[in-house]
């Protein structure tokens, strides 16, 4: 069963254009979330995210610099969650004093999944704040436990 949208916020102590190009170059993303990536970002082109061991699979369904990201997401091999089976929506707002809110949007998840996901956009973001601050997150604690 499939539940209303995930839905939370960040905000971060930087510019809009930068907190952007953690969502859309690997260099970048790969400082916050995952080991490796290959990211086409473009509509249709490849989202694909290595997290600790977990291959998270999908395309890029909108890409609008520096605003806007919406992404197909699931797990490779996954009957639960195949690769394109739930959708991820990025929206960045700048604001006058120089922050971004991050507002994530993670639709078609299936309840089950919910508590999970949740734990895991906690953690991520969290690193993504730090990662946009300060250039790198730092290995992940979660990588440590396998």
């Amino acid at each position: 069963m499939t539940a209303g949208p995930f839905e939370t916020a960040i905000t971060i102590a930087a510019p809009v254009e930068h907190v952007f190009r953690h969502l859309v170059d690997p260099a970048f993303m790969v400082r916050w979330m995952g080991q490796h990536a290959v990211l086409e970002a473009e509509p249709g082109g490849r989202f694909e995210l290595d997290i600790n061991g977990v291959p998270v699979r999908g395309r890029y369904v909108a890409v609008e610099p520096p605003r806007r990201v919406v992404v197909t997401w699931g797990m490779a091999g996954s009957d639960d969650l195949p690769p394109g089976a739930t959708e991820v929506e990025f929206t960045l707002s700048a604001s006058d004093d120089g922050m971004t809110t991050v507002r994530l949007v993670h639709r078609n998840l299936p309840e089950e999944q919910r508590p999970m996901h949740r734990t895991g956009w906690d953690h991520f973001l969290a690193r993504l704040v730090v990662a946009a601050v300060d250039g790198d997150a730092g290995p992940d604690p979660w990588g440590a436990t396998g």
